[in-house]
């Protein structure tokens, strides 16, 4: 067993294509050495280099190949074609069964011939999202220009060329030196193992492993503001950006002018984060503070304070602009915007945004009036659902688009619009996302609908649905932002009827067209799939929904729950078993003379078990209906349980094929009363196990 060492050293790779890089250069040399049995592959990723490192065979092992040529019949040119193309005399072929067999052995190959035969040819074909070419003529491309290539096996330079017959790949070969941190510690320096690069690099001020800089990084912000006093704002995808940033990283903590520290958090938030990628932090009263943490890449003789204070000056700079579009955003007020939105292009076939936001007007009012909101709640989600999208004329938002919604929600308070319809400006994007809160506030509940709705019936009406990965539009987060909203509010709301409701608000010729009549379909896998994803029973939610998506969730909810908390009983399985019984016999009965419908008669019972089935059945029957009509859920899956002793011992005792046709006609049709009792609460067949 031996080290395979591979590092590839270039100029600075973006942050969004480390980790992918890395991973990738794992499988790809993972894939070229399976030969030598790869294990223990440990990639790793920074902002100048990617590499791995993993464990291999010091050779391929000695082998024989067979390949089976023509039959002993065939024609004199296919054998020699046979021979020339394996390069063999006729005197290696041997007869087995019939055909030409060649036999050879195949000699051993060392770890070292197989990597300078594979490496070179990986390296050209690297998967780059995005790559360059650099210098005069070669073909030969990278993410950034590549500069060195260390390739050691057990510490022992493995040489090769990148150059072709044709290309001379800017004469990069495999060798053994790398440098240390571009400012504190340039000078080259020989790797001769992983261990001893990665040792050699944090003294030389590089931090190798990814997971090490996070925790560097996470661990030196947290401790400046615990020394201030202060709480962090969490933010972990900016932590993961700076950490492709810096090799190593130092936390420091500058202070912002109290002149700016009246603007919104959230655009002082988001101008730090996505202009300086810089850390939020807030006082214990949980308002902004006025300081920020960053992340610099080195070590500072003067503890930072002249970087501090650069970071500060141009924080001036960045919120001088912010406070530029504040004030002047509100010197127009927010309805006094709407009629710009005219102008706005939301998409070809459903005209503009101002168009768009009369549908989101109409719709907002009858999702209010479904929720059983007041006349006064009405007129405040019609009012909001009007002003919802102006900010999207602002400067602001125009800088930053992560404030649509939150921008507007500051102008509609600064307007006097009222802290109902504020706060439902604001919320009306909400959730964001997976891990985003819903709006609890009945008028912004029902704009946030609104919205969505409009989106999800505009969009299946034009036939332009998610397909695979892709969803431009971004209807599947709309979808589980419904079901979110719908589910944490505790809605009781008939989806379907709102669907039909929103399709009547579209363009003529939309209204009835495209993939309308899907929707309520798409909607109910993304049900399952959030359910998929909270480890319920998915399972049992597609057999409630076999015979379509109940519009009311909550009632479609509660009557899973009932029915996964059944069928996890000891009567629940046995009932799912002999309803399933019941229904294999059915289905072969029925394709030689079926289908056996209709009542069964009592007077052709002969046997008592069959008699108390039927009892049992029509007694069922009545009791889970009526349970069903009135949401007593869990009763009607206690009567459906209550069926499993009589049908076990139906099952063990009557021959449901008797010789009798009437008593045979009889039985079947008593078999299919069972699937007809068992349909009224989900169909048994979709359930696992």
């Amino acid at each position: 067993m031996a080290e395979f060492l591979l590092v590839l050293d270039c100029e600075e790779i973006p942050a969004r294509m480390q980790e992918s890089a890395g991973q990738d250069l794992a499988r790809l040399v993972s894939e070229a050495l399976a030969p030598l049995s790869p294990r223990d592959v440990t990639p790793f990723w920074g902002a100048r280099r990617i590499g791995v490192s993993l464990q291999i065979d010091e050779q391929i092992a000695e082998s024989t190949q067979s390949e089976r040529g023509p039959r002993e019949s065939a024609p004199e040119q296919a054998l020699a074609g046979f021979l020339r193309k394996h390069g063999a005399e006729r005197d290696a072929l041997i007869l087995e069964n019939g055909f030409w067999v060649l036999n050879r052995t195949l000699p051993a190959i060392g770890a070292a011939q197989q990597i300078a035969e594979t490496i070179p040819a990986l390296l050209w074909r690297f998967p780059w999202p995005k790559s360059m070419r650099w210098g005069h003529g070669s073909a030969f491309t990278w993410v950034r220009p590549l500069r060195r290539v260390i390739c050691l096996l057990d510490g022992a330079l493995v040489p090769f060329s990148l150059a072709t017959e044709n290309d001379d790949a800017h004469g990069l070969v495999a060798g053994t030196q790398t440098v240390g941190h571009r400012f504190m510690a340039p000078e080259p320096f020989t790797v001769t193992s992983f261990e001893q690069l990665r040792d050699e690099l944090f003294a030389r001020k590089i931090v190798l492993d990814p997971a090490q800089r996070l925790s560097i990084i996470r661990d030196g912000l947290q401790a400046q503001a615990d020394n201030a006093g202060l709480t962090l704002v969490q933010d972990d995808k900016l932590v993961e950006e700076v950490s492709g940033l810096a090799e190593w990283p130092v936390a420091l903590l500058g202070r912002i002018d109290d002149a700016y520290m009246d603007l919104p958090p959230e655009v002082m938030q988001v101008s730090m984060r996505i202009n300086q990628r810089y850390f939020a932090l807030r006082n214990a009263d949980g308002k902004a503070a006025p300081h920020f943490a960053f992340i610099a890449n080195m070590d500072f003789a003067d503890g930072g304070a002249l970087t501090i204070a650069g970071n500060e000056r141009v924080l001036r700079a960045r919120f001088a602009d912010a406070r530029h579009f504040w004030d002047l955003d509100r010197k127009t007020k927010l309805a006094e915007r709407v009629a710009a939105l005219d102008g706005v292009t939301f998409h070809a076939r459903l005209g503009s945004q101002g168009a768009r936001v009369q549908r989101i007007v109409a719709l907002a009012g009858i999702v209010a009036q479904a929720m059983g909101l007041d006349e006064t709640a009405q007129k405040q989600a019609q009012r909001a659902a009007l002003l919802a999208k102006a900010d999207l004329t602002t400067g602001m938002v125009g800088e930053f688009p992560e404030l649509q919604g939150v921008m507007g929600g500051y102008y509609a308070r600064h307007d006097n619009e009222g802290d109902a319809v504020s706060d439902a400006v604001a919320e009306h994007y909400m959730p964001r996302g997976l891990n985003d809160d819903t709006p609890r506030a009945p008028v912004s509940i029902a704009v946030a609908l609104a919205d969505r709705l409009d989106l999800l019936t505009a969009f299946f009406a034009m036939g332009e649905t998610p397909s695979g990965s892709g969803d431009p539009y971004a209807l599947r987060r709309a979808a589980l932002g419904i079901i979110r909203i719908i589910r944490d509010n505790g809605l009781r709301l008939d989806l379907t009827a709102l669907i039909a409701q929103a399709a009547q608000n579209l363009p003529e010729g939309l209204r009835d067209g495209g993939e309308l009549a899907s929707l309520p379909g798409f909607l109910a896998e993304r049900l399952r799939v959030q359910l998929r994803s909270e480890g319920e029973r998915y399972d049992v939610l597609a057999a409630v929904l076999a015979g379509g998506l109940d519009g009311d969730l909550v009632r479609l909810l509660a009557r899973t729950a009932a029915l996964a908390e059944m069928v996890g009983t000891d009567d629940g399985r046995n009932l799912l078993a002999a309803g399933k019984r019941a229904a294999n016999i059915l289905r072969i009965e029925n394709r030689k003379d079926g289908p056996h419908q209709g009542a069964p008669d009592s007077a052709l019972y002969v046997q008592d078990e069959e008699r108390a089935l039927g009892e049992a059945l029509a007694s069922a029957q009545t009791a889970i209906h009526a349970a069903l009509a009135q949401e007593r859920f869990a009763e009607a899956m206690i009567e459906a349980a209550s069926l499993r002793p009589v049908l076990d011992r139906f099952f063990e005792v009557v021959t449901v094929n008797d010789p009798d046709p009437a008593r045979r006609l009889n039985r079947l049709r008593l078999l299919a009363q069972i699937g007809e009792t068992l349909a009224e609460i989900a169909d048994f067949s979709q359930i696992e196990g």
